[in-house]
C-alpha cells in the first residue's frame, strides 16, 4: 500500500474533504539551487491536491486533524502505464499511419504524430477526470496513532 498524508478540511455527512501536500522529487540535496527539479520545486512550492474520500465508519475525525490514505500499488503502476505508454504509442503509431500507410510526407507525418501525442494526452485528462470518484472509493483512510 502507498501511504499518504492528508489534512482534513471539511466533513459533509460520510464524505472527508481532504487536502495533500504534493512533494518535489528531491528536497534535501545540495545541489538543489543548481539541478533542474530542485529550481522546478521552489517555482511550485504551495501546490495542494484536493479530493473527497469516504469516512471509514466507526471513526471519529475532526477538521484540522491528519489521516492517512492508503492506495494499492496496482493502481499507481496502471496510471504510470497508460500516462507514459499511451502518449508514446500515439506519436509512434500515429507517425507510422501516416507515413506508411496513407504516404504522406515526412513533414506532414511528423506533424499529424505531434497532434496525435497532444491529443493523446486531452483524452488521459479527460478519462482521469472521470475516474476520479472511482480512485476516491479506492482509497482507505486510517486514523494517525
Amino acid at each position: 500500500m502507498i501511504r499518504e498524508l492528508a489534512t482534513v478540511q471539511a466533513i459533509e455527512g460520510d464524505i472527508l474533504k481532504v487536502t495533500t501536500e504534493l512533494k518535489s522529487g528531491c528536497s534535501g540535496c545540495e545541489q538543489q539551487s543548481h539541478c533542474g527539479a530542485g529550481i522546478i520545486s521552489k517555482a511550485f512550492s504551495d501546490r495542494r491536491a484536493e479530493f473527497s474520500v469516504n469516512k471509514p465508519h466507526g471513526v471519529e475525525v475532526a477538521v484540522g486533524e491528519q489521516i492517512e490514505l492508503l492506495l494499492p500499488e496496482q493502481m499507481l503502476t496502471r496510471a504510470s502505464l497508460l500516462i507514459y505508454g499511451l502518449p508514446l504509442f500515439a506519436l509512434l503509431g500515429t507517425a507510422i499511419i501516416a507515413q506508411f500507410m496513407f504516404g504522406v510526407s515526412e513533414g506532414i507525418a511528423i506533424l499529424l504524430s505531434l497532434g496525435g501525442f497532444a491529443a493523446s494526452f486531452w483524452a488521459l485528462k479527460h478519462w482521469f477526470q472521470m475516474r476520479d470518484l472511482k480512485v476516491s472509493k479506492l482509497l482507505q483512510v486510517q486514523q494517525m496513532h
